[in-house]
């Protein structure tokens, strides 16, 4: 695959025993241990010799400094479920996996905010809140996987961004241990710091490349007491983007997610013996439309009202609304699941981009046409977070040496515009031969300059993000 750097050599015994002493036997896996674990999306197996698991950031910070003495390559791991290879690994390295960091050390109510390791489960804390009447509005298909410590190293996004932001916005605080075994300490509890440089905002995104983020401090909210959702479809983008407008103003601040499938993917998990079509298979676009409130009769109410408003607007041709759980559960679940398009769709290739909502209609009508120019029978689809200017793409078109191309016809229509070859998922190994289409050689250089200031040794995810490695 393109771009991967070349392996290291193998850990020493010496090294190893090292390890051992700091984080006992159960700490430190080997041989097939390793190797028969899942390798993460789109990567078929695990190429590290070394798997350690620590319990606490003293045992981070002693295994970092081991590690830099001794010019040990290290790869941090978390739930496993990004799709750019940021946690592809090679013969010669270490993984540092945080899946055993997974305390919630404690939920301050009063101040809305929550002290945890970086190993907890996304899912596992969004319930561990429900007894609080509070809330961590991240959400994303892989809740039940991904680690918090993952999610701000990616700076994840997921369906409820147009409300609450990407990960950046729900970070107050972060504990992290640099290449050297220096402890970084930022354990604001504050919305408002406004005392120089935030420190900690180097590390959200930065993928594993400049330090291990133990734990965090997180900004939580209420809980949402009311639900509502619908299912709409229209016959152009232009309506599409011109109903999002008018119900995130008409809801007052109620609209939470506003997402996107075209025909090809709702065709594909309503096709028989999947999910269930609400609406016909007949329109180009179909949007799934969240609200959440705090007063159930007021909040339907509206909900409807804006609906019926847009419909006289001419805004959308059919929609439906959920009346309970189960049909929400249905209409999200075409959202949701990938498997049937992963199935149908071969080879399988997956993008998220990002671009002006302006844009969308015409970029997806010029992959679309670059694609079809080359493999005439092949399958494209896209979805997404469109609230947020986020479209996702699956793909299943030509051969395993066409890498390049299918990735040329969704990547370059975005220079013209401005647009991001990453919405979410950032770069690792996967999207670093097209980050000069997002980021020019001076914000590339400044990248670099950072990395060889915080890991001089270049021993922290080497060749990952960048096109080659630091100094």
């Amino acid at each position: 695959m393109s771009g991967e750097p070349s392996a290291a050599g193998a850990p020493s015994s010496i090294l190893i025993d090292k390890l051992r002493a700091i984080l006992g036997e159960s700490g430190v896996l080997a041989g097939a241990d390793v190797s028969n674990r899942y390798p993460g999306y789109f990567m078929d197996r695990v190429e590290a010799d070394i798997l350690l698991r620590p319990e606490t950031t003293e045992q981070v910070s002693q295994v970092m400094a081991l590690c830099h003495a001794a010019d040990q390559p290290v790869v941090i791991q978390g739930g496993m479920s990004g799709w750019v290879r940021a946690t592809q690994t090679r013969r010669g390295e270490i993984i540092l996996s945080l899946e055993r960091m997974n305390r919630i050390e404690s939920v301050d109510p009063a101040n809305r905010t929550a002290i945890v390791q970086a190993g907890v489960i996304l899912e596992s804390f969004q319930d561990h809140l429900e007894p609080y009447g509070l809330s961590f509005p991240l959400d994303l298909g892989g809740r039940g996987s991904c680690q918090l410590g993952g999610n701000a190293a990616t700076n994840a996004g997921g369906m409820r961004v147009i409300r609450y932001g990407m990960m950046r916005e729900q970070v107050l605080g972060m504990e992290v241990v640099l290449a050297d075994g220096r402890v970084l300490s930022s354990m604001n509890r504050m919305i408002k710091n406004n005392t120089g440089y935030d420190l900690k905002q180097l590390f959200i995104g930065s993928e594993g490349t400049l330090g291990v983020i133990t734990r965090l401090v997180l900004r939580l909210r209420e809980r949402p007491v009311s639900s509502n959702t619908a299912l709409v479809c229209a016959d152009s983008f232009d309506r599409i983007a011109k109903l999002l407008r008018y119900v995130d103003g008409a809801l007052g601040g109620l609209l939470s997610a506003f997402e996107l499938v075209d025909n090809s993917f709702y065709r594909v998990n309503t096709g028989a013996g999947r999910h269930a079509a609400p609406l016909g298979s007949d329109k180009p676009y179909y949007a799934m439309i969240e609200a959440l409130g705090s007063d159930h009769e007021r909040d339907r109410d509206l909900f409807e009202a804006v609906l019926a408003d847009a419909a006289e607007k001419g805004l959308f041709d059919d929609a439906i609304v959920a009346r309970s759980e189960k049909d929400r559960d249905a209409i999200w679940g075409i959202r949701e699941d990938l498997e049937h398009i992963v199935h149908d769709f071969q080879p399988f290739y997956a993008f998220d981009v990002s671009l002006p909502v302006g844009d969308m209609e015409a970029y997806m009508a010029e992959v679309t046409r670059r694609l079809k120019a080359i493999w005439p029978d092949g399958g494209i689809a896209f979805l997404g977070h469109v609230g947020d200017g986020n479209l996702h793409i699956a793909i299943g078109a030509g051969g395993a040496g066409d890498r390049e191309q299918v990735e040329a016809c969704v990547y370059e229509p975005l220079r013209p515009i401005g647009g991001s070859v990453s919405a979410e998922h950032g770069i690792g190994l996967e999207k670093k031969p097209w980050l000069s289409i997002t980021r020019n050689p001076l914000e590339r250089g400044l990248m670099r300059d950072i990395k060889h200031m915080l890991d001089p040794k270049g021993i922290l995810n080497p060749g990952k993000i960048f096109a080659e490695e630091a100094p």
